[in-house]
């Protein structure tokens, strides 16, 4: 090989996006794996079915991208991301996920995903997210970019304190019927801390329990 053979091999490996695909459904691993490893300028490096597993896969493998979905039984997406986030890690966090609710969105936002898709995004627009996300450029997708004009709008109820981004994942998971142990699990956090999160969201909504506080919820649109 040349010199300049070499060069541009170098560049072209450079110019490779590395992925890690992280879904709780092997089929959509498959999928995305399939699409990527056709299409060139992409490389996967792995795949992980939960989001404790992903943390560990993205700290072995480094990978440019994470490909990430939100609801998965083996550790949140969100608190995945966070943790991440937490860890410095260099990756980029593509949210991609069929779910576009404020309870999804906001914390995944703001947890330090880069991009936020849903699954129906054209095969050209994952593609050209990916790359973006790999720039650091944020990418969403129109439904999820109104979601958050509209939210940020939205008028405050006169007194009501707003929930943090961790008190919506804690009241997210309670309105899915999970544990207190099993939402320490999936956040990476105590049980104790749990409810902590609990007592203090409870104040905010006025309510006692956990289904007044989903029903409060859902009624003011902090749960879509």
């Amino acid at each position: 090989m040349t010199d300049d053979e070499a060069t541009a091999a170098a560049v072209a490996d450079d110019a490779v996006i590395s992925l890690l695909i992280v879904d709780d459904h092997p089929v959509v691993r498959d999928g995305l794996r399939g699409m990527f490893e056709s299409a060139p300028g992409f490389r996967v490096l792995g795949e992980a079915a939960g989001g404790t597993e992903a943390v560990e896969r993205a700290a072995a493998l480094d990978p440019d991208v994470v490909l990430m979905d939100l609801r998965m039984p083996g550790g949140s997406g969100v608190a995945a991301i966070r943790e991440l986030t937490r860890r410095g890690a260099r990756a980029r966090v593509l949210v991609l996920t069929t779910y576009d609710t404020d309870s999804d969105t906001l914390p995944a936002i703001e947890a330090g995903a880069t991009g936020y898709l849903l699954k129906d995004a054209p095969r050209d627009d994952l593609f050209t997210a990916v790359r973006a996300a790999a720039q650091g450029r944020t990418v969403l997708s129109p439904a999820v970019a109104s979601r958050l004009v509209s939210a940020v709008r939205a008028p405050k109820t006169p007194g009501a304190e707003p929930l943090s981004a961790r008190e919506r994942e804690v009241l997210a998971l309670v309105a899915r019927g999970t544990s207190n142990k099993e939402i320490a699990r999936e956040l990476f956090i105590s049980e104790a801390t749990v409810k902590t999160h609990l007592t203090h969201l409870y104040a905010k909504l006025g309510v006692n329990d956990r289904a007044a506080a989903v029903a409060t919820a859902y009624d003011r649109g902090i749960l879509g």
